[in-house]
């Protein structure tokens, strides 16, 4: 039991600084993880105090891709001083245990996974901290398929330590950026750097660099350029080569600036690629957080130092502290990883009996100061308690906000809240207390208040922002996006991809992870040529103007049942369905037809002059070749329409 509050129970993990428990929160009755610092940093004060302030600093990082850290403590026992860390317990397995099952990943599912490790990065880098030491085994994959980043601040206590220096590098030897290993410098493009590096390794199955010894590894961080993942996976594309190349450049000038700067340019190439974001799954084996046997005694009693055990290995990728060369090395040196000094030959018998006599005067002193302690300890609590300095917290739970706050004002507590979207408690309302009500505490003891933002709401999105826009803003408000080829329409002014809405529409309250179908554009509904044939050509152009078009005169051609400057038809034809981008142009195609006179009552000279007026031919038959003849009869007949050019036989007398 770490401070009579937190049940330590399976071993999970052992890495590099520390090992890594399931347990209980017996006062909130809430599962939790509990991260169990390395017995040589529990008693070195700067340890400690900066592990306490990078605590403290990741307890404010409310973000759904960081795993939140509720506590933070030092259990202080006879044999040695515990230091820890609460945080949420997350059910399911590392990226480590995702790729040791696939291999390497698919790059719709590296993709997936690496958008929320940065978006978590991106939270913490707005907030003005690096991580330092991103690894698979820092990346967590939940049941439901979400993605969270852990261990925010740890390296940076631990490179406080006093069982560190400035020439000892701190940090995953596969992951390390060229300026950890230099300089040991870190800042948000320390951690891009990284996530470069755990791209590579999902799209490849192994990280660009190995060795013999980890320096050796580091060394490479530094002189060598992480290649192009193409080079072992050929199908990926350019722009993926791109991605990782931009990340893991040795100079941090020429990274990405941040993790939101990261993830937009990665959201832009996922995008041109067509590449949609998928479930990140679980391994069967690991449906489970794993459980590791530790001691075959009751869990909860005592707390010792518990050795690994299988399956909880550190492995080559636990962080370690490394020997930075020195400013004047000239060459690559290989130096072995920091360790535990190695025994002391064996002392004679005497000796031996001696350093017991001590070691029993030294652990009876030892009990009979810890009696005296607890002793007092017993008193000043119950002295403390009788003088009405402490409080018992009251119930808040289920009450509005402003309620609440003023109920604990009234126990002299201070407030704190953290704000997160439920199912069913109505917004505004608390969900829960830390610490719970009935809990004795001290007055001025801070509570905090977990409040419902009541179930998420569909967030209002504009007319026209892309397909990832949307998606993001979903995303954000805990919504889960679609697409549905059945529910996209024509839009007169959004142009085709874009959005132009959602369904359910916006400020509807959905519950967690429930589905949203975005509405896509199909561009501006197709128009219909209408039908203009017999119009002239006057009043087809006016009409083909009023339906969104451009008339332009085709062609003139003879159709015997139009007549002339009226409309045949239309290029396209009639009837054809044209999408109105920009102003299309459509043809018209005239009549040409001429309709014959009735050149009856007509002199030849008359009959001639008026027919070449219409372009046609006259073809004059008569007795006697006088041009004041009348003509008095025509073939063909008036009012018959023929191709221009045709011949009129006339007779006159």
């Amino acid at each position: 039991m770490l401070e009579r509050r937190y049940r330590v129970d399976s071993l999970i993990a052992r890495g590099g600084m520390s090992a890594v428990y399931r347990g209980l929160d017996t006062r909130l009755d809430r599962p939790v993880a509990l991260k169990v610092m390395d017995p040589q940093y529990s008693g070195d004060r700067s340890f400690v105090a900066r592990f306490e302030l990078e605590a403290r600093s990741a307890a404010k990082l409310h973000h759904p891709d960081v795993v939140a850290v509720y506590d933070q403590g030092v259990d202080r026992e006879i044999d040695g001083d515990q230091v820890y860390l609460v945080m949420q317990l997350v059910e399911g397995c590392t990226l480590r245990d995702l790729m040791r099952d696939q291999g390497r990943l698919s790059l719709p599912m590296a993709l997936s996974v690496l958008e929320p490790m940065l978006s978590a990065l991106g939270a913490a880098h707005r907030a003005a901290m690096v991580h330092r030491d991103i690894k698979p085994e820092n990346v967590l994959i939940g049941l439901d398929g979400s993605v969270k980043v852990a261990d925010f601040g740890l390296v940076r206590a631990a490179a406080s330590a006093g069982t560190t220096s400035g020439s000892v590098i701190l940090g995953t030897v596969a992951y390390l950026s060229p300026e950890q290993v230099t300089t040991g410098a870190a800042d948000s493009r320390t951690d891009i750097y990284s996530a470069g590096v755990v791209l590579y390794e999902m799209l490849t199955g192994e990280p660009p660099y190995v060795g013999d010894t980890a320096l050796s590894v580091a060394y490479r961080h530094v002189n060598d350029d992480v290649p192009a993942p193409s080079e072992r996976v050929p199908e990926l594309p350019p722009a993926i080569d791109d991605l990782v190349l931009r990340a893991t450049r040795r100079d941090p000038a020429v990274r990405p600036a941040d993790a939101a700067s990261f993830l937009s340019e990665v959201r832009q190439v996922r995008a041109n690629l067509g590449i949609e974001l998928v479930g990140v799954p679980v391994p069967a084996s690991e449906e489970k957080t794993a459980r590791v046997a530790v001691d075959n005694g009751p869990p909860t009693d005592q707390f010792p130092a518990v050795p690994a055990a299988p399956g909880a290995t550190s492995g080559p990728q636990g962080t370690r502290a490394l020997q930075r060369p020195g400013p004047d090395a000239d060459e690559t040196q290989e130096m072995a990883a920091v360790r535990a000094e190695a025994p002391a030959p064996p002392a004679s018998a005497r000796t031996r009996h001696a350093d017991e006599r001590r070691r029993g005067s030294r652990v009876f002193g030892a009990w009979a100061g810890a009696v005296v302690v607890l002793a007092a300890l017993i008193g000043l609590t119950a002295w403390w308690l009788g003088t009405g300095s402490s409080v018992e917290v009251p119930r808040v739970v289920g009450q509005p906000e402003a309620v609440a706050h003023q109920v604990l004002s009234q126990a002299e507590l201070s407030v704190s809240v953290v704000r997160e979207h439920h199912n069913t408690v109505p917004e505004g309302t608390v969900i829960s207390s830390t610490p719970k009500e009935g809990t004795k505490t001290v007055t001025g003891k801070e509570v905090q208040l977990v409040v419902s933002l009541g179930r998420p709401k569909v967030p209002s999105i504009a007319e026209g922002a892309t397909v990832e826009e949307a998606k993001s803003a979903l995303l954000d408000a805990k919504l889960r996006p679609e697409l549905n080829e059945s529910v996209n329409r024509y839009h007169p002014s959004v142009p085709e991809g874009q959005v132009i809405g959602v369904q359910p529409g916006p400020g509807t309250a959905l519950d967690i992870s429930s589905p949203v179908t975005l509405i896509v554009s199909k561009g501006p509904q197709p128009v219909d040529v209408p039908d203009v044939r017999g119009m002239t050509r006057d009043n087809a152009f006016a009409t083909l103007r009023n339906a969104g078009f451009e008339p332009y005169e085709a062609a003139r051609r003879f159709d015997a049942d139009v007549e002339a400057d009226h409309v045949i038809g239309t290029d396209p034809a009639i009837g054809t369905e044209v999408l109105l981008t920009g102003t299309p142009r459509v043809g018209v195609v005239l009549s040409n037809a001429v309709t014959v006179p009735d050149f009856s009552q007509f002199t030849v000279d008359q009959a001639k002059a008026e027919a070449a007026r219409l372009g046609l031919n006259l073809e004059v038959h008569q007795w006697w070749q006088r041009p004041d003849a009348v003509i008095f009869g025509q073939l063909p007949f008036a009012g018959k329409r023929v191709e221009p050019g045709t011949s009129v036989q006339v007779s006159a007398f």
